[in-house]
Protein backbone atom coordinates (compact mmCIF):
# COMPACT_ATOMS: atom_id res chain seq x y z
CA UNK A 1 0.00 0.00 0.00
CA UNK A 2 1.28 3.40 -1.24
CA UNK A 3 1.54 5.94 2.12
CA UNK A 4 -0.22 9.73 1.59
CA UNK A 5 3.47 10.65 1.64
CA UNK A 6 4.91 8.62 -1.12
CA UNK A 7 1.91 9.77 -3.29
CA UNK A 8 3.17 12.97 -2.72
CA UNK A 9 7.14 12.56 -3.76
CA UNK A 10 6.44 11.26 -6.83
CA UNK A 11 6.99 13.46 -10.44
CA UNK A 12 3.95 13.82 -12.29
CA UNK A 13 3.89 11.72 -14.93
CA UNK A 14 3.77 15.08 -17.80
CA UNK A 15 7.13 16.22 -15.45
CA UNK A 16 8.41 13.50 -15.76
CA UNK A 17 8.29 13.20 -19.89
CA UNK A 18 9.14 16.56 -20.20
CA UNK A 19 12.53 15.91 -18.60
CA UNK A 20 13.02 12.81 -20.31
CA UNK A 21 12.37 15.15 -23.60
CA UNK A 22 14.84 18.01 -22.30
CA UNK A 23 17.68 15.32 -21.72
CA UNK A 24 16.72 14.18 -25.33
CA UNK A 25 16.88 17.37 -26.96
CA UNK A 26 20.37 18.29 -25.17
CA UNK A 27 21.95 15.71 -26.37
CA UNK A 28 20.71 16.27 -30.01
CA UNK A 29 22.06 20.08 -29.56
CA UNK A 30 25.57 18.19 -27.78
CA UNK A 31 25.71 16.61 -31.24
CA UNK A 32 25.33 19.75 -33.39
CA UNK A 33 27.30 21.80 -31.61
CA UNK A 34 30.30 18.89 -31.53
CA UNK A 35 29.53 18.40 -35.21
CA UNK A 36 29.77 22.57 -35.90
CA UNK A 37 33.43 22.03 -34.05
CA UNK A 38 35.10 19.44 -36.23
CA UNK A 39 33.36 20.69 -39.56
CA UNK A 40 34.86 24.33 -38.80
CA UNK A 41 38.63 22.93 -39.19
CA UNK A 42 38.06 22.33 -42.78
CA UNK A 43 39.32 24.21 -45.35
CA UNK A 44 36.37 24.86 -47.50
CA UNK A 45 34.73 26.65 -43.77
CA UNK A 46 33.56 30.47 -43.95
CA UNK A 47 33.26 32.19 -40.97
CA UNK A 48 30.56 35.51 -40.93
CA UNK A 49 28.79 37.29 -38.47
CA UNK A 50 25.34 36.00 -37.07
CA UNK A 51 22.31 38.95 -37.84
CA UNK A 52 22.28 41.19 -34.47
CA UNK A 53 18.32 40.64 -34.52
CA UNK A 54 19.46 37.05 -32.93
CA UNK A 55 20.68 38.99 -29.85
CA UNK A 56 17.30 40.84 -29.78
CA UNK A 57 15.17 37.45 -29.92
CA UNK A 58 17.46 36.53 -27.19
CA UNK A 59 17.04 39.24 -24.88
CA UNK A 60 13.21 38.71 -26.32
CA UNK A 61 13.29 35.05 -24.89
CA UNK A 62 14.96 35.80 -21.48
CA UNK A 63 12.41 38.23 -20.90
CA UNK A 64 9.53 35.97 -21.66
CA UNK A 65 11.42 33.60 -18.98
CA UNK A 66 11.12 35.95 -16.67
CA UNK A 67 7.28 36.45 -17.39
CA UNK A 68 6.13 32.90 -17.22
CA UNK A 69 7.64 32.59 -14.16
CA UNK A 70 6.23 35.30 -12.51
CA UNK A 71 2.61 34.07 -14.38
CA UNK A 72 2.99 30.53 -12.40
CA UNK A 73 3.69 32.50 -8.95
CA UNK A 74 0.31 34.14 -9.44
CA UNK A 75 -1.44 31.12 -10.68
CA UNK A 76 -0.88 29.60 -7.83
CA UNK A 77 -1.95 32.54 -5.42
CA UNK A 78 -4.69 32.41 -7.74
CA UNK A 79 -4.60 35.82 -8.92
CA UNK A 80 -6.18 35.07 -12.37
CA UNK A 81 -6.13 38.53 -13.48
CA UNK A 82 -2.00 39.25 -12.75
CA UNK A 83 -1.87 35.55 -14.09
CA UNK A 84 -3.80 36.26 -17.69
CA UNK A 85 -1.78 39.44 -18.13
CA UNK A 86 2.04 37.66 -17.83
CA UNK A 87 0.48 34.90 -19.78
CA UNK A 88 -0.16 36.89 -22.40
CA UNK A 89 2.65 38.93 -21.98
CA UNK A 90 4.27 35.46 -21.98
CA UNK A 91 2.68 34.82 -25.52
CA UNK A 92 3.35 38.07 -26.89
CA UNK A 93 6.90 37.68 -26.21
CA UNK A 94 7.60 34.31 -27.69
CA UNK A 95 5.87 35.47 -30.60
CA UNK A 96 8.11 37.78 -30.90
CA UNK A 97 10.99 35.80 -30.39
CA UNK A 98 9.76 34.05 -33.87
CA UNK A 99 9.52 37.35 -35.59
CA UNK A 100 13.18 38.12 -35.04
CA UNK A 101 13.97 34.85 -35.58
CA UNK A 102 12.13 35.19 -39.36
CA UNK A 103 14.03 38.62 -39.85
CA UNK A 104 17.64 37.04 -39.03
CA UNK A 105 17.24 34.14 -41.65
CA UNK A 106 16.27 36.22 -44.07
CA UNK A 107 19.34 39.13 -43.62
CA UNK A 108 21.32 36.13 -43.69
CA UNK A 109 19.97 34.85 -46.94
CA UNK A 110 20.02 38.54 -48.31
CA UNK A 111 23.60 38.92 -47.67
CA UNK A 112 24.00 35.43 -49.60
CA UNK A 113 24.06 32.86 -46.97
CA UNK A 114 21.40 30.27 -47.70
CA UNK A 115 20.70 26.71 -46.76
CA UNK A 116 23.05 25.50 -49.50
CA UNK A 117 25.78 28.26 -49.85
CA UNK A 118 28.34 26.99 -47.50
CA UNK A 119 28.83 24.41 -44.93
CA UNK A 120 29.04 27.20 -41.90
CA UNK A 121 25.91 28.32 -43.06
CA UNK A 122 24.21 25.09 -43.05
CA UNK A 123 25.36 24.54 -40.01
CA UNK A 124 24.05 27.62 -38.73
CA UNK A 125 20.10 26.66 -40.44
CA UNK A 126 20.66 23.89 -39.02
CA UNK A 127 21.31 24.34 -35.34
CA UNK A 128 19.13 27.55 -34.94
CA UNK A 129 16.23 26.30 -36.99
CA UNK A 130 16.08 23.17 -35.00
CA UNK A 131 15.95 25.51 -31.68
CA UNK A 132 13.35 27.46 -33.40
CA UNK A 133 11.38 24.51 -34.08
CA UNK A 134 11.17 23.54 -30.66
CA UNK A 135 11.01 27.65 -29.74
CA UNK A 136 7.62 27.17 -31.77
CA UNK A 137 6.32 24.15 -29.67
CA UNK A 138 6.70 26.49 -26.46
CA UNK A 139 5.51 29.22 -28.08
CA UNK A 140 1.92 26.77 -29.33
CA UNK A 141 2.10 25.45 -25.42
CA UNK A 142 1.52 29.76 -24.41
CA UNK A 143 -0.94 30.42 -27.01
CA UNK A 144 -2.99 27.16 -25.46
CA UNK A 145 -2.24 28.56 -22.06
CA UNK A 146 -3.27 32.14 -23.10
CA UNK A 147 -6.92 30.71 -24.78
CA UNK A 148 -7.26 28.65 -21.44
CA UNK A 149 -6.82 31.56 -19.15
CA UNK A 150 -9.68 33.50 -21.26
CA UNK A 151 -12.22 31.06 -20.93
CA UNK A 152 -15.30 31.90 -19.02
CA UNK A 153 -14.23 30.01 -15.96
CA UNK A 154 -12.11 28.02 -14.13
CA UNK A 155 -12.91 24.48 -13.54
CA UNK A 156 -9.54 22.94 -12.15
CA UNK A 157 -6.66 25.17 -10.84
CA UNK A 158 -4.01 22.58 -11.27
CA UNK A 159 -0.56 24.20 -11.95
CA UNK A 160 0.83 21.60 -13.70
CA UNK A 161 0.16 22.48 -16.95
CA UNK A 162 1.66 25.44 -16.30
CA UNK A 163 4.46 24.20 -14.08
CA UNK A 164 5.29 22.03 -17.91
CA UNK A 165 5.24 24.84 -19.96
CA UNK A 166 7.44 26.72 -17.63
CA UNK A 167 9.81 24.79 -16.94
CA UNK A 168 9.79 23.81 -21.05
CA UNK A 169 9.87 27.51 -21.65
CA UNK A 170 12.84 28.16 -19.26
CA UNK A 171 15.32 25.33 -20.99
CA UNK A 172 14.65 26.35 -24.58
CA UNK A 173 15.69 29.62 -23.69
CA UNK A 174 18.88 28.45 -22.14
CA UNK A 175 19.26 26.54 -24.80
CA UNK A 176 18.92 29.98 -27.08
CA UNK A 177 21.68 31.65 -25.16
CA UNK A 178 24.25 28.78 -25.13
CA UNK A 179 24.06 28.62 -28.61
CA UNK A 180 24.08 32.01 -29.08
CA UNK A 181 27.15 32.33 -26.87
CA UNK A 182 28.79 29.03 -28.50
CA UNK A 183 28.14 30.22 -32.34
CA UNK A 184 29.81 34.06 -31.09
CA UNK A 185 32.73 32.51 -29.36
CA UNK A 186 33.37 29.96 -32.27
CA UNK A 187 33.19 32.52 -34.58
CA UNK A 188 35.64 34.34 -32.40
CA UNK A 189 38.05 31.48 -31.58
CA UNK A 190 38.16 30.59 -35.73
CA UNK A 191 39.56 34.28 -36.19
CA UNK A 192 41.89 34.29 -33.52
CA UNK A 193 43.31 30.64 -34.76
CA UNK A 194 43.65 32.27 -38.38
Amino acid sequence: MITMSAQKNKIHPHKYSMWIAMASITMMFIGFTSAYIVKRSQANWQSFELPSIFWVSTALILLSSGTIHMALRQFKARNMGSYKQLITLTALLGVAFMVCQVIGFSDMKNHGLSLDSTVSASFIYVIVGAHVLHVLGGVIALLILFARAFRTRVKTYSAVPIEVASTYWHFVDGLGIYLLIFLSLARYRWHMME
